[in-house]
């Protein structure tokens, strides 16, 4: 979302952006400041002024997927109703922040499968509904979104958080607001964005600046490549304008020192709570502490008591809940990942159940039937119940 905001002020018309955010951390109520967002300590607000396009429950992987194709009959009656009305001489920049887990990122209620999202881009492709398309991605895992997905010839270039087998990491905790403000990659590059003048800086060269400066996890980059020594400003704006900002050679980012693991922040913050907090209120932040864990226990006998139902012998069992994934049966993977999802733990909601979701395509790619994995699903969790917050 701050990307966003930075966007409008990097020159880029309001028509042009378009602004998907669950919006519920301005006005919520643990916000000491409400109204006011922040993305790093004592920072600017970076919320008031942003024109919010699709909120709450507008915000899914359907929504965006019409959005970004440019399906103004889809998204008809929605939000504001705008979509990336693109054509073939058009460069279009896309920021993605949220959880993820291998082949899928989520949203606050689903999840956009990586099959998905490359079907999108090769129709967009199709349609010559660009020129030239970037990403960038700020999630767990991102990097199964696109390895070995995505084409390296049809002018799509990408980068992401993480590799596909490693978490991406919080940063910049605030006493005040007890919650991390930021992600390690994602305030790198939009500090780079901020400091540099960007018609003269390129996608590569910003690459090659996140990726050193983001020493927690492997920041990735894939598909076609032919254009990173293209100028940012031709996907991000202006910035400060040509000739204003400090060249790439001169940009040295400030060391993060507080980077936590996404997976780790809920228990990281209850610590860092545990120890300000004075000595009355110590009790009922352990008692957080345990539920945690607690959680954490259930949902990994949950998943393990759902492997164990689907295969056939110990040795297979040690393989799907010991191995990395790489899905491929796609096919199967979502079908899985939504049942497990809908009925056992909310992947949009619950970071914890979605370190798990790996077991899941691992299933499918011992050739086990989709259908015998929901079964198993339905069976541990129940059929059509929400999944569990936390």
């Amino acid at each position: 979302m701050p990307c966003l905001s930075d966007s409008s002020q990097n020159g880029i018309p309001d028509e042009n952006i378009v602004v998907m955010m669950y919006d519920d951390i301005a006005n919520n109520q643990v916000n000491p400041t409400p109204g006011i967002i922040i993305n790093k300590p004592n920072g600017k607000d970076v919320y008031h002024g942003v024109l919010k396009d699709y909120t709450k429950e507008e915000v899914t992987p359907e929504n965006f997927l019409n959005i970004l194709k440019g399906d103004k009959q889809a998204m008809s009656g929605i939000g504001s109703g705008k979509v990336i009305d693109s054509g073939p001489n058009d460069h279009v920049f896309v920021f993605f922040t949220d959880h993820g887990a291998p082949g899928l990122i989520a949203f606050p209620n689903s999840e956009l499968m990586a099959s998905d999202l490359i079907e999108a881009i090769n129709d967009m492709n199709k349609n010559k509904k660009f020129s030239r398309m970037v990403f960038y991605i700020e999630a767990c895992e991102s990097g199964s979104m696109f390895q070995n997905k995505l084409d390296k010839n049809i002018n799509v270039y990408a980068t992401t958080a993480s590799n596909p087998h490693e978490s991406s990491y919080a940063c910049y905790y605030d006493k005040k607001r007890q919650t991390y403000l930021g992600d390690v990659y994602s305030v790198k590059w939009m500090e780079n964005s901020d400091a540099v003048d960007l018609s003269k800086e390129s996608l590569q060269q910003q690459y090659t600046i996140v990726k050193k400066e983001t020493n927690t996890s492997h920041v990735m980059q894939y598909g076609d490549l032919d254009f990173k020594n293209e100028d940012l400003e031709d996907y991000q704006g202006e910035g400060n304008g040509k000739g204003s900002g400090i060249s790439p050679q001169e940009y040295h980012g400030e060391p993060i020192t507080d980077a936590v693991p996404v997976p780790d922040v809920h228990l990281k913050i209850l610590q860092n709570r545990l120890r300000e907090a004075p000595f009355s209120d110590r009790q009922a932040i352990i008692h957080e502490i345990e539920e945690l864990y607690k959680m954490k226990e259930e949902i990994r006998k949950t998943m393990e008591t759902i492997v164990e139902q689907c295969v056939s012998s110990d040795e297979q069992m040690i393989r799907v809940l010991k191995s990395s994934a790489d899905p491929q049966d796609f096919n199967c993977y979502k079908q899985a990942v939504k049942a497990f999802s809908r009925n056992c733990y909310n992947l949009g909601k619950n970071e914890h159940a979605l370190r798990h979701v790996y077991a899941l395509s691992n299933l499918c790619e011992e050739n086990i039937p989709a259908k015998l994995i929901v079964s198993a699903i339905n069976e541990q969790c129940g059929e059509d119940e929400p999944g569990v917050q936390f």
